[in-house]
């Protein structure tokens, strides 16, 4: 794959972006406490934290560990025991978050903070609260001692370098990124297009007809004439606008639409950044759909269903095609069979299909092998050698340990079938039973699913190679390894980065934005007539100026990216 060519380019290119949260889930806004503390304030903070480093750091082998998301915890489960009793001999307490992260964190430093170490999906926001609370420690010196610490030692410098603040410190251990920047895993890739291959092959037509926007109507048109097993005339085209399932049409039609917890998605053309709404493709993706909605060949509850009724409808195959994440109209519709005995079996993604004009597909899915996840320690903890101790093994340099610290070492609970970085089984029957029961209280009897403490590699990723409990649960990681490759997926660059500034504009018009577009996303793709669509099109371009301050956020946007650079 090209992403791999240019993995260690990206990666580099990556370090110019200073302090940012990478998920592209988190929020770069920020209204958390503490957030007009002064310079003053802030240098006191860092040199008494700095100060209190230099204290000894043996304690007690336990530690308490507050997760920053919600959890069923079971502190006396299986894989804790073996970190307690064998390596790498520490007892690990576990606290979760209730309710919402942000309400829970600002109410615990406000109230004296945590005891010992906090772990957190990486956000601006976050780390913001952390660092002005004045209850964190600066832990850069800790990665710098290879024979008492090599698993933190060995964090690529990359990662390192681009948490450091002006003073040089780092205040979190990293976690959950690639070992190898260079060659990083592309991820569950899961946007698509689906066909189902016995409706297909109901219409007389093959896979290789699908290749163009015509050969995809035509099958549309065929399929509509068709019934499901119930007697229902199949709906051709599915699509959850409630997920935004429509990206994967604009992807086709050469518009990116995924960042790396960047403001908005941007598609770099030359020396010129092309924007989501400002592409020529995204107005052309929307007459298509248009056209479509026009003909029947949409589901017309496409704009109104919510998760739930989707997945019914797939479940009972009611679709003779979907566009979207297939986490949305749901992977189980094929992990639970054994073989062709429902719908979900006919399943198959397609090659995004050829649109004129569009020479490269638009991205819906940007590889981001930097840390995911940040642990920030007490100022007041008295057992930071437990900490550092158990995060020296979560991080240590292997392809295996992320599934090590999730489920054991291998010839415990499970094993490798054949040979090291193959296919791989649990051997203890009674783990296994608990662990493939579905109850996550059964679960948390056996593991804490710490996995997002450790690491992951290309090398070897444990749920691509798993034993199945039923034959179809082998498909979705093959899905997620062809959708890989199909042109939508790339590395991480600078542009796909760009955060929010505190009080800026985008901080303040992006719900707007947001708003605009879901409210004329509809009416685009309801248009009774062509005038109609140009009439509605007009309109959302004038709104996105008038309500969504457009042109200031675009502003914005190169200022904040220009200031990256700097």
């Amino acid at each position: 794959m090209d992403i791999r060519k240019n993995g260690m380019k990206s990666a580099l290119a990556l370090t110019l972006a200073a302090a940012l949260g990478l998920m592209a889930g988190c929020s770069g806004n920020s209204n958390s406490a503490g957030q007009n503390s002064t310079g003053a304030d802030n240098a006191a903070a860092t040199s008494s934290a700095a100060a209190d480093t230099k204290t000894d750091t043996k304690g007690s082998n336990s530690f308490k560990l507050w997760l920053g998301w919600t959890a069923t915890i079971n502190n006396d489960s299986s894989i804790q025991q073996y970190w307690k009793t064998e390596e790498p001999g520490i007892d690990v307490k576990l606290e979760a978050t209730q309710g919402d992260a942000a309400t829970a964190l600002n109410l615990k430093l406000n109230t004296g903070g945590f005891d010992d170490a906090a772990i957190f999906q990486r956000s601006q926001v976050v780390d913001d609260a952390m660092k002005r609370s004045n209850l964190i420690m600066p832990l850069e010196q800790y990665f710098d001692m290879p024979e008492q610490y090599p698993g933190l030692a060995a964090i690529p410098k990359v990662y390192l370098d681009q948490m450091k603040d002006a003073d040089g410190h780092i205040w979190s251990i990293p976690s959950y990124f690639d070992i190898d920047p260079a060659d990083p895993w592309p991820g569950w890739s899961s946007n698509a297009w689906f066909i189902r291959t016995d409706i297909l092959e109901k219409t007389g037509m093959k896979e290789a007809d699908l290749t163009t926007l015509a050969g995809v109507e035509s099958y549309l048109e065929k399929a509509s004439q068709l019934k499901d097993e119930s007697g229902k005339a199949l709906l051709p085209l599915g699509i959850l606008t409630d997920k935004n399932d429509e990206y994967t049409v604009l992807s086709a039609f050469g518009v990116t639409v995924a960042s790396a917890g960047g403001v908005t998605p941007v598609r770099k053309d030359g020396d010129n950044y092309i924007f989501m709404y400002d592409d020529p493709g995204f107005k052309a993706a929307y007459k298509w759909m248009n056209s479509l909605y026009q003909k029947k060949l949409i589901d017309p509850e496409a704009l109104t269903d919510k998760g739930e009724r989707y997945v019914e409808k797939n479940k009972s195959g009611r679709y003779a095609m979907n566009i979207g994440s297939f986490w949305n109209f749901n992977q189980s519709v094929w992990e639970v069979l054994d073989g062709p005995t429902g719908p979900g079996w006919y399943y198959k993604p397609i090659p995004f299909p050829k649109v004129d004009g569009v020479a490269q597909l638009g991205t819906t899915q940007v590889i981001n092998p930097y840390p995911g996840d940040d642990t920030y320690i007490s100022k007041k903890t008295k057992n930071l050698d437990a900490i550092l101790k158990f995060y020296d093994y979560t991080l240590s340099p292997k392809p295996e340990q992320g599934m090590v610290v999730n489920e054991g070492p291998a010839g415990k609970y499970w094993d490798w079938v054949d040979q090291p970085y193959g296919k791989w089984t649990f051997i203890d029957p009674e783990y296994k039973e608990l662990r493939n029961s579905g109850d996550a209280a059964k679960k948390a009897q056996l593991t804490p699913e710490l996995y997002m403490t450790s690491t992951y590699s290309n090398k070897w990723y444990a749920w691509w190679t798993s034993e199945n409990v039923h034959a179809g649960g082998a498909k979705t990681g093959e899905f997620s390894k062809q959708i890989g490759q199909m042109g939508a997926t790339r590395v991480a660059e600078n542009y796909d980065m760009v955060k929010a500034k505190a009080g800026g504009v985008w901080e303040k018009y992006a719900p707007e934005l947001d708003t605009v577009y879901k409210e004329y996303r509809a009416k685009l793709l309801m248009a009774s007539s062509d005038d109609k669509f140009e009439k509605v099109w007009s309109d959302f371009t004038s709104a996105l100026e008038k309500r969504g301050h457009w042109s200031e956020l675009k502003q914005e946007w190169n200022e904040l990216y220009q200031a990256m650079g700097k």
